[in-house]
């Protein structure tokens, strides 16, 4: 294995201002605000060091939190505390550390003499030292911790545990890991085998996964890949795919018009825009894609734009079907209704990996209330006969299998019909299969289809 490197490369910003930069954004997130809120206020010169950054940190904060708790018992202010733990996140395994060990706590300490902590330039200097002197012993000792050794909370791994007594560790290992790029083949615009055609033209891997799916060997900008601007290809995770096949397979398409279709909650638009690119000349869909965001529903139609794709775009509740149903849809029924419901994304720790430490445990709960009222509210817009898939990027049973049995408790008319249930990332599908997904790079997701049986 080759060393990290001691020094950044020429031309890139000072790594004592990325590292400055890194606790400040880690404050933010300890605060309460998203990953991606702490990102925008970083100069933009500094954000792509910072973001690769303050994600490992992220992913190593419960093990610098210990380790910052064995140097200073008493907990230092947030921006002191910030830039501790930044530090020790980065540095307490030389093999994985972005730079050598001694490099990070040196220019840590720049970092604390040019910032806000200033004053405790000494104390950061004097805990940092310390750590490099006893860190195998250090780390030893934090081990022991089970928020420190899985760096997860200590409600979030109970609750797995729970829900997953055999899974649950698979499921902790897997949220370590970088997520990997999948994207989604337009099939109306090319074929899967030519577009891995000319992913290889450009000495890009990619191996296919299902029918319209490919994962790249390496990530990659969006832009340097062909057809982006013309609307071949959209990144999209291997599970969130199988909304629209899950949707549309077998649901009996009406004779001479267009199939109604609701995406609830659509932003930003990739389980919207899988369905447009499914349908056709022969089978056209009529969509209406919901938000509450109106910046939200901004990107739904930047996404529908970029595909050359068309529906209905609607900023409204979809809890409060009397502010838009009769107004824009005329109160007639759908045929089809995704609800991809607010959820604790506790499945996509992979990718947004400030999820875990910005929820709290009444979360689930209040969330699943939530969940719970949508689907009461979108049940009666759904004609008989019709179909209603429910999702969430979540492995907690409260927000997957708990809720739906409820639901079809209360809805006599509601039919369970073969879902793929809970798909957990590093363990496979639980109450379904995805044989064409044997390496289980998903991400953690939940899928109920119900059908409308008539009264």
């Amino acid at each position: 294995m080759s060393k990290p490197p001691s020094s950044i490369p020429s031309g890139a910003p000072a790594l004592w201002q990325q590292l400055g930069a890194t606790a400040q954004a880690l404050q933010a997130v300890r605060a309460g605000h998203s990953s991606s809120t702490a990102l925008a206020a970083v100069p933009a010169s500094l954000r792509p060091g910072v973001q690769a950054l303050l994600f490992q940190v992220l992913r190593q904060l419960g093990r610098a939190q210990a380790l910052r708790q064995q140097l200073a018992p008493r907990t230092p202010p947030p921006a002191l505390d910030a830039l501790l733990c930044t530090a020790l996140a980065l540095a307490w395994d030389e093999a994985s550390a972005p730079y050598a060990p001694f490099t990070l706590v040196n220019q840590a300490v720049e970092a604390a003499k040019r910032g806000p902590v200033a004053r405790q330039a000494g104390f950061v200097n004097a805990c940092l030292r310390r750590f490099l002197r006893e860190r195998e012993a250090l780390l030893a000792t934090v081990e022991a911790d089970p928020v420190a050794s899985s760096n997860h909370p200590a409600w979030w791994l109970q609750r797995l545990r729970q829900d997953w007594p055999t899974q649950w560790q698979a499921i902790v290992a897997a949220n370590q890991q970088h997520a990997p790029m999948a994207l989604r083949v337009n099939l109306q615009k090319t074929t899967l085998a030519q577009y891995q055609q000319a992913l290889a033209a450009m000495d890009l891997e990619a191996h296919p996964v299902g029918d319209c799916g490919l994962l790249l060997r390496q990530p990659q900008p969006v832009q340097r890949l062909p057809g982006w601007s013309e609307g071949w290809v959209s990144v999209q995770d291997l599970a969130a795919q199988r909304a629209a096949p899950l949707l549309l397979q077998g649901l009996a398409w009406p004779a001479g018009r267009a199939l109604r279709v609701l995406d609830a909650c659509a932003a930003p638009g990739g389980k919207t825009a899988h369905l447009l690119e499914c349908a056709s000349a022969q089978q056209p869909i009529a969509l209406t894609a919901l938000d509450v965001d109106a910046t939200r529903c901004a990107r739904i139609t930047d996404t529908l734009q970029r595909l050359h794709l068309h529906a209905q775009v609607l900023c409204a509740d979809a809890g409060r079907p009397q502010d838009w149903f009769a107004t824009h849809c005329a109160s007639q029924p759908f045929d089809a209704i995704v609800l991809d419901a607010p959820c604790t994304a506790s499945g996509i720790v992979r990718r947004h990996p400030d999820v875990r430490w910005l929820r709290r445990p009444s979360d689930v709960a209040q969330l699943a209330a939530i969940q719970a009222q949508l689907l009461d509210a979108l049940w009666p817009l759904l004609a008989p006969g019709g179909r209603l898939l429910y999702c969430t990027c979540s492995v907690f049973r409260a927000e997957g299998d708990e809720q739906v049995q409820a639901f079809v408790a209360r809805q006599p008319q509601a039919h369970w019909l073969p879902s793929p249930g809970h798909l957990l990332p590093g363990s496979g599908a639980q109450g379904g299969t995805l044989t064409d997904n044997a390496a289980r790079d998903h991400d953690g997701f939940y899928y109920a289809l119900l059908e409308k049986r008539p009264a």
